[in-house]
């Protein structure tokens, strides 16, 4: 008899497919575990919190691993060691996915250890995982005594033939022109990403909200399944903050005044504002210590950064105005640059405010391509971007360990908006590379990015469809009068204190991409629709901003850019083009300087041809059309005779294309032999007189070449005779 009680749960989805919850057969000793399935896709989550708490930590120690296992599609791993490794950057985006979203639900007291570990364990082709990996992770906790705020979930909705589904086939989702993760809980909306082509904001909002109605359903079946666990039905007690209500009100009352000014005051300076609020908590810890000796840190710092925040959120609601002096809708002043960096392909260099990106554009061959090589997904990608954030950019000290999670979700969210705008497969050769490197950070550095590379990529003479911007938009709300301040372009501070950090990118016509974190509940469709109208007036004061420097892409590309050329050849010369173990195209790559790529694609072959001038360009061009010309009946061909034998000579009038030339064409007299007419090696011209329509073969004739001897007298006597 099996040693397990499972517990199964359905939610159907719109279209009538079924997603089973399935708890109490796997992975017993977690707190919490559920296998997640769909079709054939099957999710394992599990959560675990550690019973006792790090000495010193107050904040919530939340890890989030999401990982397909090769094994889930049939496959073993391309890597050296044959294994899955650390995280792929697409597995981070998925962990960050749900991170976002599961961070916010726990109590803010609540500083135990917590690590969700979400697997792929069995994979289909037509089922994207990254849209059941936060049901997963929020049923395991559900079923688990982890304190927990949920449930929530994240679905995808796309829109697909103008038609909006909820987790749609993989298969349909390349012609979606929206295709959005929303995770909400029951009441509210808590997190968007996604990629759009250049749709409104009123249908954005539509798609939300239809999401919305089908997280709903599997909040409710989540919450069936928590009822029925017993180990859900009482959740883990563990000590609360220590409170001093007295002290509390003491701090509030010495900061929040004091605070409020320095906010109001409008000092445009990072460096001068967190010296006016470092005054203020100075004066006050020393006069507190003078009084308390043993006053309590923890408590003193967490009362005193409520105080200030409290100030500061209540000066921007009433006085219509932002700790830099802007108004609500202000962007901070622009200057951007282009064609900074002579040796790169293109660059950019863009400023916002205390916020700056320089940015390259690299043009590369198909060679350059990225491998892809996941459980999910096997090929090449020829767009790639990558965002660094070096430590100086906040003045800051901290050693160089190579991009982390946040690096690589900011990349992502500026690849995928300026993805949209790129030239199509026939009208871009080039592997692009798009390398951003923040140099001064202060609000939205990822919004810098796309503009950089947007600029960068004009600069380059990328012929881009339109050029895009980024802007990250703000709230402050006040929970008890509703009163809210929806902010344009938030600074760090401006992040860090509000409730929203939603950054949209778009062109003059609409959206391409999203990405909303909202840290409070209850955030109204009035409010989001408010936030996303006033973006837009921002991305398109940013774009106009931006075509003072560059409006459209360069008419040429920089000299030192690999230049490309395409050809279309038939299947059959393929081989001849690359010649055995690839000796002919290593010499005409050797003697041109140029790099050349073929691949067989619908029955036909595809030449690519870079180099770095003209002249190297047509040398390689006119090499592969020498060998994959078609020899033409009539025309005339400069030949070498390859071979001898006692019937003919075989002579290559093309490379590659042998033609036999019989001995009675070599001449008009009559030859018995080629010795001492013919030799190896001998350039001579030939004419094609037929090509068999059976075998192929060339004909050919040297004699109709050849004038016709004068007949004399002997001769016409000798005939008499």
């Amino acid at each position: 008899m099996p040693n397990y009680h499972a517990i199964t749960k359905t939610i159907t989805l719109p279209d009538g497919r079924q997603i089973t919850l399935e708890t109490g057969k796997l992975a017993k000793f977690a707190d919490g575990a559920v296998v997640v399935r769909l079709g054939d896709a099957m999710l394992l989550a599990t959560v675990v919190s550690q019973p006792s708490q790090r000495e010193g930590v107050d904040f919530l120690p939340l890890s989030v691993d999401y990982q397909e296992k090769f094994g889930s599609a049939g496959k073993i791993p391309g890597s050296f060691q044959r294994r899955e490794g650390r995280l792929s950057d697409s597995e981070i985006l998925v962990s960050r996915l749900v991170d976002r979203i599961l961070r916010p639900m726990f109590p803010k007291d609540y500083h135990y250890e917590v690590q969700v570990m979400i697997s792929l364990i069995s994979a289909d082709k037509d089922v994207q995982p990254d849209a059941l990996a936060a049901l997963a992770a929020s049923a395991a906790l559900s079923v688990s005594d982890i304190p927990f705020a949920g449930p929530i979930s994240e679905v995808r909705v796309a829109r697909i033939d103008g038609k909006l589904q909820i987790n749609p086939k993989t298969s349909d989702i390349a012609r979606a022109d929206i295709d959005l993760i929303v995770g909400a809980t029951a009441d509210s909306v808590a997190m968007v990403e996604g990629e759009m082509n250049e749709v409104s904001e009123e249908e954005m909002v539509q798609a939300i909200a239809y999401a919305h109605e089908a997280i709903k359903e599997q909040v409710r079946v989540q919450m069936e399944l928590g009822a029925v666990v017993e180990k859900a039905a009482v959740k883990r007690d563990y000590p609360k903050y220590e409170e001093d209500a007295e002290l509390k009100q003491r701090i509030t009352d010495a900061v929040y005044q004091k605070a409020y000014t320095v906010a109001y005051s409008g000092n445009t300076s990072k460096a001068g504002r967190k010296e006016g609020f470092s005054a203020i908590k100075k004066e006050l810890l020393e006069t507190l210590i003078a009084e308390q000796p043993e006053l309590n840190m923890k408590m003193f710092s967490r009362y005193h950064a409520s105080a200030e925040k409290k100030a500061i959120r209540d000066m921007m609601i009433k006085e219509r105005t932002r700790l830099d002096g802007r108004q609500l809708t202000e962007i901070r002043p622009i200057w951007s640059e282009i064609n900074y960096l002579p040796g790169a392909h293109g660059s950019a260099l863009f400023t916002r405010g205390e916020t700056q990106s320089l940015t390259t554009v690299t043009l590369g061959t198909k060679l350059d391509e990225q491998i892809i090589d996941s459980a999910m997904l096997s090929g090449y990608s020829k767009f790639m971007l990558h965002y660094n954030f070096p430590a100086f950019s906040t003045g800051e000290v901290k050693p160089n360990r190579g991009p982390g999670r946040r690096e690589i979700g900011h990349g992502n969210l500026a690849m995928r908006s300026l993805k949209r705008v790129l030239p199509g497969e026939d009208e871009n050769p080039y592997t692009i590379r798009i390398v951003s490197d923040i140099l001064e950070s202060n609000g939205s550095s990822s919004m810098a990015t796309v503009c950089a590379g947007s600029l960068a990529l004009m600069d380059a003479g990328v012929k881009v469809r339109a050029a895009v911007s980024g802007i990250a938009m703000g709230l402050v709300q006040d929970k008890e009068t509703g009163e809210y301040a929806v902010l344009s372009d938030i600074l760090g501070d401006e992040d860090h204190l509000g409730d929203m950090d939603f950054k949209v990118t778009g062109t003059e016509k609409g959206i391409v991409a999203c990405q909303m974190d909202i840290k409070i509940q209850g955030l109204s469709s009035e409010i989001l629709t408010a936030a996303l109208h006033q973006a837009r007036e921002g991305r398109l004061h940013i774009l106009g901003e931006m075509a003072k420097t560059i409006s459209q892409p360069a008419a040429d590309m920089k000299p030192h850019t690999p230049r490309s050329h395409k050809m279309l050849i038939e299947k059959e010369f393929i081989g001849a083009i690359i010649g055995p173990g690839g000796k002919v195209i290593q010499q005409i790559q050797k003697d041109t300087n140029a790099t050349v790529i073929i691949e067989e694609k619908d029955e036909k072959g595809h030449v690519s041809i870079y180099a770095s001038n003209q002249e190297d360009m047509e040398a390689a061009i006119g090499r592969i059309r020498a060998i994959a010309a078609q020899p033409e009946i009539g025309e005339t061909y400069k030949g070498k005779v390859r071979s001898i034998q006692p019937y003919g000579a075989f002579v290559e009038i093309m490379p590659g294309k042998d033609g036999l030339l019989h001995i009675s064409e070599v001449g008009h007299e009559r030859l018995n032999s080629l010795e001492g007419v013919l030799e190896v090696g001998q350039e001579i011209d030939v004419k094609l007189l037929d090509i068999d329509k059976k075998t192929g073969k060339y004909r050919l004739s040297r004699k109709v070449l050849l004038p016709r001897p004068e007949r004399t007298a002997a001769d016409n006597g000798e005939a008499q005779a």
